[in-house]
């Protein structure tokens, strides 16, 4: 099965580089939205999740706030 896994991000966010380790270290693929470089994406997350900090991931439809490996696994275990 397919994981769909999107990550939001900034260029300055130190957990969004810890996350983005942790996925590749998990051989996880993903694909990154830098909301910095982005800000209507960064407006659209903001409207979705009502949540303004970063990092930020979709997963299969799912929501985790801020470096969190253990739900990440757990949602991509479902």
């Amino acid at each position: 099965m397919t994981q769909a896994v999107t990550v939001y991000t900034t260029n300055t966010c130190p957990y969004c580089v810890m996350v983005k380790n942790f996925l590749n270290d998990q051989k996880i693929e993903f694909r990154e939205v830098n909301v910095q470089e982005d800000p209507d994406a960064g407006e659209k997350l903001v409207k979705t999740t009502g949540q303004m900090g970063v990092p930020q991931m979709e997963i299969n439809g799912q929501w985790v706030l801020g470096y969190d490996p253990e739900t990440i696994m757990e949602l991509l275990e479902t």
